[in-house]
């Protein structure tokens, strides 16, 4: 249950996985659009004042537009982020993980209202803090899930290793395994990435060190590496 990540499959056989943002961040990426927003109209508010009755009709269209179209204009057509989430490093995604769609963002904050009650958004912070993958009313719904935006790695982060080609028929399972050593090498110690290369010493025939140079040099050509 302390495990916030969420795995998905694709047709490809490929898992693809995301944290899943929980109540608290997602609250505060909330407050911030909702500071966005009121400044927003407090300065339609303050250019209008004087056109009397169409003003304040024009402030009530932009308050509407503002509070229903404000989150599917940022989550369609910037990344799943609006201003908020982006300043918590959060995104909105389908619940495989895809880009959300325009009807999938429409129908999640169309149904913020049920989230609302009964009051101060109370059922949504309920259905966010009993599902496994802190999804509100509207998520479920929508079949969308919040997540964080992680960080594209950079390619100097392979390891220093001449890339050599793998042998014939390795495994689509084993070339995941590898590529993954070679992504992590900075985040396990030696001694743990020489202790996984040794569990392979019957295919590979090499110990230790030699053992984790060779499959270094094999995940640094799967990643491309020249």
């Amino acid at each position: 249950m302390l495990d916030t990540t969420y795995s998905v499959e694709t047709p490809e056989g490929i898992d693809l996985r995301a944290q899943a943002a929980g109540p608290v961040p997602r609250i505060l990426a909330y407050a911030v659009d909702v500071f966005y927003r009121t400044l927003i109209l407090a300065g339609l508010g303050i250019a209008l004042a004087f056109a009397d009755r169409a003003g304040w009709g024009i402030w009530l269209l932009c308050s509407f537009l503002l509070e229903w179209f404000y989150p599917v204009y940022f989550e369609v057509m910037r990344g799943g982020q609006t201003p908020g989430k982006k300043a918590f490093g959060l995104m909105v995604v389908n619940d495989n993980l895809t880009p959300i769609s325009w009807g999938a963002s429409l129908l999640r904050n169309l149904l913020r209202f049920a989230d609302f009650l009964p009051f101060a958004y109370a059922g949504g912070v309920i259905c966010m803090t009993l599902g496994r993958n802190f999804q509100r009313l509207g998520d479920l719904a929508a079949g969308t899930l919040v997540v964080y935006r992680q960080q594209e790695k950079s390619r100097t982060s392979l390891p220093d290793a001449a890339p050599l080609a793998p042998p014939r028929g390795l495994q689509l399972q084993d070339q995941q395994a590898l590529i993954s050593l070679a992504e992590r090498h900075a985040d396990l110690s030696e001694a743990r990435q020489c202790e996984l290369a040794n569990l392979l010493q019957p295919i590979t025939g090499k110990a230790d060190r030699d053992g984790l140079n060779y499959l270094r040099a094999v995940g640094s050509w799967l990643l491309g590496g020249k």
